[in-house]
Protein backbone atom coordinates (compact mmCIF):
# COMPACT_ATOMS: atom_id res chain seq x y z
CA UNK A 1 0.00 0.00 0.00
CA UNK A 2 1.37 3.51 -1.04
CA UNK A 3 1.97 5.93 1.41
CA UNK A 4 0.22 9.47 1.19
CA UNK A 5 4.00 11.09 0.63
CA UNK A 6 4.23 8.22 -2.50
CA UNK A 7 0.39 8.86 -3.57
CA UNK A 8 1.14 12.69 -3.57
CA UNK A 9 4.44 12.23 -5.39
CA UNK A 10 3.13 10.07 -8.22
CA UNK A 11 0.34 12.50 -8.70
CA UNK A 12 3.04 15.24 -9.02
CA UNK A 13 1.78 17.34 -5.54
CA UNK A 14 4.42 18.97 -3.49
CA UNK A 15 4.64 17.23 -0.27
CA UNK A 16 4.25 19.85 2.83
CA UNK A 17 4.24 19.97 6.36
CA UNK A 18 0.63 21.48 6.09
CA UNK A 19 -0.60 18.87 3.43
CA UNK A 20 0.60 16.04 6.06
CA UNK A 21 -0.91 17.96 9.42
CA UNK A 22 -4.49 18.41 7.47
CA UNK A 23 -4.26 14.92 6.21
CA UNK A 24 -3.56 13.57 9.82
CA UNK A 25 -6.22 15.58 11.38
CA UNK A 26 -9.04 14.26 8.60
CA UNK A 27 -7.50 10.55 8.80
CA UNK A 28 -7.73 10.18 12.92
CA UNK A 29 -10.42 11.96 13.67
CA UNK A 30 -14.16 10.41 13.78
CA UNK A 31 -15.77 14.02 13.71
CA UNK A 32 -15.77 14.73 9.98
CA UNK A 33 -14.47 18.14 10.56
CA UNK A 34 -15.36 20.55 8.12
CA UNK A 35 -12.96 22.70 6.84
CA UNK A 36 -12.97 25.32 9.78
CA UNK A 37 -12.56 23.06 12.16
CA UNK A 38 -9.44 21.76 10.97
CA UNK A 39 -8.24 25.22 10.76
CA UNK A 40 -9.20 25.60 14.18
CA UNK A 41 -7.55 22.03 15.32
CA UNK A 42 -4.48 23.83 13.25
CA UNK A 43 -3.61 26.94 14.03
CA UNK A 44 -1.64 26.35 17.58
CA UNK A 45 0.92 24.48 15.68
CA UNK A 46 0.45 26.13 12.24
CA UNK A 47 -0.05 29.81 13.38
CA UNK A 48 0.99 31.10 9.83
CA UNK A 49 -1.24 28.99 7.69
CA UNK A 50 -4.28 30.39 6.07
CA UNK A 51 -7.76 28.97 6.27
CA UNK A 52 -7.13 29.33 2.03
CA UNK A 53 -4.61 26.99 2.41
CA UNK A 54 -6.50 24.30 4.72
CA UNK A 55 -9.19 24.80 1.95
CA UNK A 56 -6.71 24.07 -1.09
CA UNK A 57 -5.22 21.31 0.44
CA UNK A 58 -8.23 19.76 1.24
CA UNK A 59 -9.52 19.86 -2.50
CA UNK A 60 -5.90 18.07 -3.44
CA UNK A 61 -6.53 15.48 -0.63
CA UNK A 62 -10.43 15.04 -2.28
CA UNK A 63 -8.85 14.98 -6.03
CA UNK A 64 -6.28 12.53 -5.34
CA UNK A 65 -8.93 10.16 -3.49
CA UNK A 66 -7.42 10.41 0.14
CA UNK A 67 -10.60 11.94 1.70
CA UNK A 68 -14.16 11.96 0.54
CA UNK A 69 -16.59 14.88 1.01
CA UNK A 70 -19.51 14.46 2.77
CA UNK A 71 -22.53 17.10 2.12
CA UNK A 72 -25.33 16.33 4.96
CA UNK A 73 -27.01 19.46 4.16
CA UNK A 74 -26.58 21.70 6.82
CA UNK A 75 -24.90 24.42 3.93
CA UNK A 76 -20.95 23.28 4.27
CA UNK A 77 -18.83 20.56 3.48
CA UNK A 78 -17.49 17.99 5.85
CA UNK A 79 -14.51 15.79 4.86
CA UNK A 80 -13.52 11.87 5.92
CA UNK A 81 -10.18 10.25 6.06
CA UNK A 82 -11.98 6.82 5.81
CA UNK A 83 -12.23 6.49 1.63
CA UNK A 84 -13.93 3.23 1.83
CA UNK A 85 -17.63 3.01 1.18
CA UNK A 86 -19.61 3.97 4.51
CA UNK A 87 -23.21 5.05 5.11
CA UNK A 88 -23.25 8.42 7.56
CA UNK A 89 -25.22 9.40 10.18
CA UNK A 90 -26.35 12.92 11.01
CA UNK A 91 -27.42 14.53 14.41
CA UNK A 92 -29.78 17.26 13.86
CA UNK A 93 -29.45 18.61 17.07
CA UNK A 94 -25.81 18.70 17.49
CA UNK A 95 -24.87 18.35 13.89
CA UNK A 96 -22.69 15.12 15.07
CA UNK A 97 -21.38 13.68 11.75
CA UNK A 98 -20.88 9.63 12.36
CA UNK A 99 -19.85 6.60 10.26
CA UNK A 100 -21.71 3.14 10.19
CA UNK A 101 -19.55 0.70 9.44
CA UNK A 102 -21.61 -2.52 8.99
CA UNK A 103 -24.58 -1.99 6.28
CA UNK A 104 -23.72 -4.30 3.52
CA UNK A 105 -22.34 -2.06 0.75
CA UNK A 106 -24.86 -4.19 -1.50
CA UNK A 107 -27.64 -2.47 -0.06
CA UNK A 108 -25.82 0.87 -0.56
CA UNK A 109 -24.13 0.21 -4.07
CA UNK A 110 -27.01 -2.00 -5.39
CA UNK A 111 -27.14 -2.49 -8.92
CA UNK A 112 -31.01 -3.06 -9.21
CA UNK A 113 -30.95 0.44 -7.57
CA UNK A 114 -28.53 1.62 -10.16
CA UNK A 115 -30.17 0.73 -12.84
CA UNK A 116 -33.83 1.87 -11.77
CA UNK A 117 -32.26 5.79 -11.19
CA UNK A 118 -30.75 4.90 -14.85
CA UNK A 119 -34.12 4.21 -16.30
CA UNK A 120 -35.84 6.97 -14.46
CA UNK A 121 -32.94 9.81 -15.05
CA UNK A 122 -30.61 8.30 -17.62
CA UNK A 123 -27.67 8.87 -14.96
CA UNK A 124 -25.31 5.94 -15.12
CA UNK A 125 -25.01 5.68 -11.34
CA UNK A 126 -20.96 5.46 -10.37
CA UNK A 127 -21.83 5.39 -6.93
CA UNK A 128 -23.93 6.00 -4.06
CA UNK A 129 -23.75 7.67 -0.55
CA UNK A 130 -26.16 7.03 2.69
CA UNK A 131 -27.00 9.48 5.20
CA UNK A 132 -29.34 8.94 8.15
CA UNK A 133 -31.02 12.26 10.07
CA UNK A 134 -31.91 11.57 13.54
CA UNK A 135 -31.37 12.76 17.11
CA UNK A 136 -28.47 11.13 18.32
CA UNK A 137 -28.59 9.59 22.06
CA UNK A 138 -26.18 11.93 23.51
CA UNK A 139 -28.69 14.77 22.54
CA UNK A 140 -31.91 12.82 23.47
CA UNK A 141 -30.43 12.26 26.81
CA UNK A 142 -30.33 15.96 27.54
CA UNK A 143 -33.27 16.50 26.15
CA UNK A 144 -35.11 14.02 29.26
Amino acid sequence: MQTIEEILRTKKIKVTPQRMAVYTILKESKEHPNVEMIYQKLKPNYPAMSLATVYKTVDVLKTVGLVQELNVGEGGLRYDGWTDPHSHTYCEKCNKVGDIENIPQDFVQNEKLFQKVKAETGLEVSTAQLYFYGICADCRAQMN
